[in-house]
């Protein structure tokens, strides 16, 4: 049985969380770095996690800077650079550690955009990335859909302190019908883990400033034509948030390039599907790896 070791590491001069996934055998194929998406933390990534154990497979998820247990992103830079850095640094890390020299990398959401971004660099060792609905191509206008929310616009107006539980509960309503195609059958436990880096009014007011920062960089974030290796985009089905039609620009532009939909699915497949999205992970992997030089 393969355990998940919570630890402590800095990259490009960010302290964060690790979950480390290490097989108690020998372990086969590049070794898989998962990053969330906003507002987000490793913890979305446990139950695929655990469902790459069961399939003998090296894994790491990490807390993106400004989110989750992560340093905070410098408020004076621009975002997706920070980011960058810090998903090049996690490569090159875990690179040293995979049993192919090399990382099959995979993010949602924003971190999904990471990924592609990070694909654009011959630098890398990347055998190839699945972005799981990255955000950057075709997105609903999510910052403006989460500020119109009424138990938000009440939380953020509230004149009195709002205890925790309150702030924990109104993001956890809106993190269910939003995320998931099927808001009741989450998850508590996924719901819960969630909410625990959203305590306080004044952590919903720093993550809504982030994303209206991260809005305006998302506009037009790719070079596709610089991406050399395969790419493996997937989406769930009835995702309300990034639209999977933003798929067509990167199966015209980019040569090894396909897509995958799960059914039934919202915008996290990593919490609503993680057997799927699992399995579509490590039959990814295969033919990269047998495509190698």
């Amino acid at each position: 049985m393969s355990t998940i070791r919570e630890e402590r590491i800095e990259l490009a001069g960010f302290g964060t969380r690790a979950l480390e996934l290490e097989p108690t055998g020998s372990a086969e194929g590049a070794s898989i770095v998962l990053l969330h998406g906003f507002s987000d933390s490793a913890d979305c990534w446990r139950p695929t996690l655990a469902a790459l154990a069961a399939r003998g497979r090296r894994a790491v998820a990490l807390d993106l800077p400004g989110f989750g247990q992560a340093a905070r992103l410098d408020r004076e830079a621009p975002i997706l650079p920070q980011l960058d850095a810090f998903t090049a640094a996690a490569v090159a890390r875990e690179a040293g550690r995979s049993p192919t020299g090399d990382v099959l990398l995979a993010g949602n959401s924003m971190g999904g955009a990471a990924v592609m971004r990070a694909a654009e660099r011959e630098d890398l060792p990347i055998a190839g990335v699945v972005p799981v609905a990255p955000a950057g191509l075709d997105m609903a206008r999510w910052i403006s859909i989460i500020e119109g929310e009424a138990p938000l616009r009440w939380l953020m107006r509230s004149p009195l302190p709002v205890p925790e539980v309150v702030v924990r509960g109104v993001i956890g309503r809106m993190y269910r019908t939003m995320a998931f195609a099927r808001p009741n059958a989450v998850d508590a436990a996924a719901v819960s883990s969630f909410t625990r880096h959203v305590r306080s009014k004044r952590d919903v007011v720093r993550i809504l400033g982030t994303g209206r920062r991260l809005v305006g960089e998302l506009g037009n974030p790719f070079e596709l034509h610089r991406v050399r290796c395969p790419v493996l985009m997937v989406w769930g089905e009835r995702d309300r948030m990034v639209f999977a039609t933003g798929a067509d620009r990167v199966l015209r532009e980019v040569e090894r390039s396909a897509l995958a939909v799960i059914p039934d699915c919202g915008h996290c497949p990593q919490v609503e599907a993680p057997e799927h999205l699992a399995e579509l992970l490590v039959e990814f992997a295969a033919p990269v790896a047998q495509a190698a030089p």
